[in-house]
């Protein structure tokens, strides 16, 4: 089996998973505020988040960087000089930062000390979309 070809195949698991909580998360947000006042549905979605967050998107995070490393490694280092693969990291370095973002969210939801609105939730639903177009397209026509 070749295994540059099985670790691009984790790999991409691996992103869909993770992708589909940076989705998903700030749409159950913006649910979670909209109800601030019935606490049995803040709860409900407090557990919806922690599972989200804790059991799906922080470990596919983590595989898409053990994967998408080992797949640096196998091509060589030298794919660093490509400016495409520059650009993807750095992407792929915000999508962290703003998964860890949503942490914090979550742990101000839970504490109640949520200052953000749904509307504000809305709107940053739509950066990982934006960041997933980015890097599609650098990956599949490395126009730079």
């Amino acid at each position: 089996m070749n295994s540059y070809l099985l670790f691009k195949s984790l790999h991409l698991i691996a992103v869909v998973s993770w992708m589909a909580g940076l989705l998903y998360l700030p749409r159950i947000f913006v649910y979670h505020v909209e109800n601030k006042e019935k606490k049995e549905v803040t709860d409900i979605f407090y557990v919806m988040e922690k599972r989200l967050f804790f059991y799906i998107m922080r470990p596919a995070m983590i595989l898409t960087w053990i994967f998408g490393l080992i797949l640096i490694y196998l091509n060589g280092i030298e794919i660093f000089s490509q400016l495409w693969i520059q650009i993807k990291i750095v992407l792929v370095v915000l999508l962290s930062a703003y998964n860890e973002y949503l942490a914090k969210c979550l742990v101000s939801l839970k504490n109640n000390t949520n200052t953000r609105s749904s509307k504000f939730f809305r709107i940053i639903n739509e950066i990982p979309t934006v960041m997933l177009i980015f890097i599609v397209f650098l990956v599949i026509f490395k126009p730079i």
